[in-house]
């Protein structure tokens, strides 16, 4: 039986983030990011190469679905919501309205989850996680691709 998690980096420690992925049994990484880097220092162990790495060497595999990212012009909106809210990203804990209908219109609606859940099921991994990287599940467009997810592989979703 698949289980489904999200994970964020924002507030976490390097041995905090891998810690969480090791004691969860994660098997599968999917990283849907538009940019796979993050910048600064305190996050570096996120960077695309770094993580890869470090992934292989806890023998979790990784796959990017860069076509699960949202586009700079959602993402755009999002910052306007902010903006308008007087947060930044890292202080975000739900998703705009225009964010979610946006991204599940222009991203989720054209994508083929029914395909990504098959060859899910057909990975031989039980725990998989969908990465990006706001503290929040729901402060980010990983809870929206988890949802679906979940309802076609009727498995629950547990944010880490």
């Amino acid at each position: 039986m698949i289980k489904i998690y999200t994970i964020g980096v924002y507030n976490s420690t390097e041995e905090s983030y891998f810690g969480k992925l090791q004691e969860n049994k994660i098997d599968l990484f999917c990283d849907i990011r538009q940019r796979r880097g993050v910048r600064g220092s305190q996050y570096k162990y996120v960077n695309s190469n770094y993580l890869q790495s470090k992934l292989q060497d806890l023998g979790i595999g990784y796959r990017y679905i860069k076509e699960l990212a949202p586009t700079n012009d959602i993402r755009q909106k999002q910052k306007d919501a902010d903006k308008a809210n007087g947060e930044t990203k890292k202080q975000r804990t739900t998703l705009g309205s225009v964010f979610k209908s946006e991204y599940i219109k222009q991203i989720l609606a054209p994508y083929n989850l029914q395909e990504l859940a098959n060859e899910l099921s057909n990975s031989g991994a039980e725990n998989i996680v969908f990465f990006c990287v706001e503290e929040h599940a729901t402060a980010c467009h990983r809870s929206l691709v988890a949802n679906k997810l979940a309802e076609i592989l009727d498995c629950k979703i547990i944010n880490l």
